[in-house]
């Protein structure tokens, strides 16, 4: 007994706590090896042998009664096992296996009273519910930033003597003073310099607007990098490619969190609003997943379980696009093609349920006052001709190039930010980039106006009534057929348009490199439709102009006789920002459905296809990853591609860990060792998880159990069970192995183990294994040889195999 009582002296878990565990490990090191585990706990077709027989035990000879001498504490699920920590990868097969198991219990209760009945239609309905919130806080979200960004881009030029809330557009609707020609100045609205100096002519005004433009943009932009920097790291960016991350199953605590949705919402009415070439639809999908999260904390069957999570999370996505460009079917899609990792027919569904409510939403609140979902909404005419197929196959090469030099020259770009100086150095980038952006745009219209205006600018289809300088043609006619407008020549503020925008379209280009990565938020979706759309409208006005004065060409005497509306360059317009965006995104099918809802116009469907696909076989024929894979990359996240293929000839001896030279694996036996040898082998080492072996000697696998449910399970049988010391032996078996007397309680633990683990023999092609990671979401496999334990393959070294093969750097692969 004195033995026992000097061993009980020792019962603190190396004096550490769980807490202790995160905070001695770095992210990297807590991801080594993630262990995949499937929990059979809690389901109804596994017995529980252990306590139908507590009632017969012995304890094999003790004085020692034998109930305190066995301590199984998870009959009653401990808090905290099951789940995981940051930047690691959750169990697919684990979560859904858990969500079976609920959902049969919930079914099986049903049929005993009113009330189980009654929780199991709510649980049914809970998903539906679930999107109805998700499409309500999204459409509200996005008509919210879209009325302030607007409000704000204004502001940098004037603002309204009759209601400083009100917009420019806004201000001048009800004025009794303008003119239809000259509805944008009205007394109401007054600029900077008519407020300042009290006129708004000559050339001190002009430095006077000048510098308030500036000066408005880089505050915008401070305040920007400056929240986001204190309060939001993760508000940066996109957010689509760690939406894809997560999606694959990654964890990444806080992304898409409380703090993270107010000042994403916040920063980027800010950034769209100081003008840098940025667009707000990529974070509107950021900002949808954050709403999609944090609603999923108000339903147990989503806040319990990361796979349920991420089928709202890819429902949220696409109500996300939905909003970005009032397409609910191209949001639904985008969502199944570009980022869901796991996409079910129910979830296919609910997105479009969640899709829908936030367009509807959206459309309610009209943010744009022009019943459309978006700003540079379009309805085109006059039908394409078949000759056009050829432009429009220009448009998708150029897209594709496009797309190839920006992924390229922007990660170069990301790449050397990250390891130099100017990454500690965020505020003074955004400043610089902001500058140099605003000091550029002032003078030329078209990159003074929002990115979001330039673009309706560009795809209009113009009309005898419209005032644009793109719409200046010569007018030679008297009369127009069905309301049509002929082919005419252009005038002097068509080609002074085309030099503005061949200077837009250059600027464009050059700053989008670098603006796109910085630590605000910034989207790439307007951007690059911006550069596409320019090159088109260029490439359009040239087509008209060419069959005008040239209609008796034979490619088009026979479809465009003189006096006939035969190009609309708008179409152009259209199908060039569909082509770069393609290019940047490899989108294609999700991306020409968006354009059409843009459009409403089933005819041009054939255009937008042929650019889209063109675009992506060009830039594909450049580099392989779009940008969102290729910042996936740059940042070593732990995302296994789906759509690539493993073509080499190795094995899973060659991948697998320890190697010939290697120390030995590290394994737990399952039932010789004690709690403190226990208890050491998690000090010395960061693995996620450890095989659970028959005994050293022979090496037969038995199962596999977590890092994390070990070190909970430990520690809660320290705190609240008196007799676990640091000499307890720790059993993975179903029954107590023979134990000396006046020996220490046992602690069982069985149920934390995985009993049936992926296994896969050591001369299995990693074709097939790389398969089975990529088809299960798998965390790691065991390798065998007869039954025997040979070693491990995790998520991290499949990455780095499939990297090593494609020289490229293995060690790029930060997390796991």
């Amino acid at each position: 007994m004195a033995m026992w009582q000097g061993a009980m002296d020792n019962r603190g878990f190396q004096q550490g706590s769980f807490s202790s565990f995160q905070s001695s490990s770095s992210d990297e090191d807590l991801m080594d090896i993630p262990g995949t585990a499937m929990d059979f706990s809690m389901r109804d077709d596994v017995p529980p042998l252990d306590r139908e027989m507590e009632g017969n035990k012995s304890y094999n000879g003790g004085g020692i009664s034998s109930s305190n001498r066995i301590m199984d504490f998870l009959e009653e699920p401990i808090p905290g096992v099951g789940t995981y920590d940051d930047f690691n990868t959750i169990d697919w097969v684990r979560e859904k296996s858990r969500d079976r198991d609920r959902h049969r219990e919930i079914t099986n209760k049903s049929k005993e009273s009113t009330w189980a009945l009654i929780h199991s239609v709510s649980d049914a309905f809970s998903g539906w519910l679930l999107m109805l919130l998700i499409g309500l806080f999204s459409g509200s979200l996005a008509g919210l930033i879209d009325i302030s960004a607007h409000w704000m881009t204004d502001l940098k030029e004037g603002i309204c003597t009759g209601g400083f809330w009100f917009n420019h557009e806004h201000c001048c609707w009800n004025s009794e003073h303008v003119t239809f020609e000259d509805r944008d100045k009205c007394p109401e609205w007054n600029s900077w310099s008519q407020l300042i100096i009290n006129t708004d002519q000559g050339a001190f005004a002009y430095i006077v607007n000048y510098f308030m433009y500036v000066l408005w943009a880089l505050l915008f932009a401070f305040l920007a990098v400056s929240l986001v920097k204190v309060f939001a790291p993760y508000a940066c960016g996109s957010g689509i490619p760690e939406i894809k991350t997560i999606l694959s199953g990654f964890i990444i605590r806080g992304y898409l969190g409380k703090w993270t949705l107010v000042i994403k919402t916040i920063t980027l009415v800010l950034a769209v609003s100081s003008g840098l070439s940025l667009g707000k639809e990529g974070p509107l999908v950021h900002v949808a997943c954050c709403c999609g999260n944090i609603l999923c904390h108000c339903f147990n069957k989503y806040r319990k379980n990361e796979a349920k999570r991420r089928e709202v999370l890819s429902a949220a996505a696409a109500a996300g696009v939905s909003v970005a460009f009032g397409a609910p079917i191209g949001g639904v899609l985008f969502s199944l093609e570009e980022v869901s990792y796991y996409f079910p027919l129910k979830t296919l569904w609910r997105s479009f349920f969640a899709a829908l409510v936030a367009a509807f939403t959206l459309r309610s609140i009209n943010p744009f006052g022009n019943s459309r979902l978006v700003l540079f909404y379009v309805e085109f005419h006059t039908p394409w001709h078949l000759f056009e197929l050829v432009p429009f196959i220009v448009l998708g090469i150029f897209g594709g190039l496009w797309g190839a030099l920006f992924i390229r020259t922007n990660i170069a770009w990301c790449r050397k930010r990250k390891t130099t100086q100017l990454g500690k150095y965020p505020v003074i980038e955004v400043l610089i980039v902001t500058a140099i952006t605003a000091i550029l745009a002032f003078p030329n219209e078209y990159t003074r106006m929002s990115t979001s205006e330039l673009i309706s600018e560009l795809f209009n289809d113009c009309g005898l009534l419209d005032s644009s300088k793109l719409c200046d043609y010569e007018n030679h006619f008297n009369t127009s057929k069905g309301g049509e407008l002929p082919d005419r020549p252009a005038g002097v503020g068509v080609y002074s348009a085309m030099w503005q925008l061949t200077l837009t379209l250059i600027l464009k280009i050059v700053i989008t490199i670098f603006t796109f990565g910085m630590k605000i938020p910034s989207g790439l979706f307007i951007p690059s439709m911006a550069v596409g759309a320019i090159a088109g409208r260029l490439l359009g006005v040239g087509m008209e102009q060419l069959a005008y004065y040239h209609h008796d060409w034979g490619i088009f005497n026979s479809w465009c006789s003189q006096g006939a509306d035969c190009i609309t360059p708008g179409l152009y317009a259209m199908v060039g920002a569909a082509a770069c965006l393609g290019g940047v995104t490899r989108m294609t099918v999700s991306l020409v459905v968006i354009m059409f809802e843009l459009t409403g116009g089933l005819e041009y469907i054939v255009p937008l296809m042929a650019a889209a696909m063109t675009s992506k076989w060009v830039a594909d024929a450049l580099g392989r990853e779009g940008i969102y894979d290729a910042h996936i990359r740059l940042n070593g996240y732990p995302f296994l591609e789906a759509k690539e293929e493993f073509a080499h000839k190795t094995l899973a001896m060659d991948v697998m860990k320890p190697r010939r030279n290697d120390p030995l694996l590290t394994v737990l036996t399952q039932d010789s060792m004690t709690v403190e040898d226990i208890e050491t082998i998690i000090s010395e080492t960061t693995y996620s998880g450890f095989p659970v072996v028959v005994s050293r000697e022979s090496q037969r696998l038995v199962g596999f159990v977590l890092r994390r449910d070990l070190i909970i399970s430990v520690e809660n049988a320290r705190k609240k069970q008196d007799g676990v010391v640091s000499t307890s032996i720790i059993y993975f078996t179903e029954h107590s192995p023979p134990m000396p007397p006046y020996t220490p309680p046992t602690l069982k633990l069985r149920n934390i183990l995985d009993l049936s683990p992926f296994t896969v023999t050591d001369l299995t092609p990693m074709e097939i294994v790389v398969d089975i990671f990529r088809k299960l979401g798998l965390r790691q496999c065991l390798v065998t040889h007869n039954g025997r334990l040979l070693g491990i393959i995790t998520k991290k070294d499949v990455l780095k195999h499939i990297a090593q093969m494609a020289n490229q750097d293995p060690d790029s692969i930060l997390f796991n």
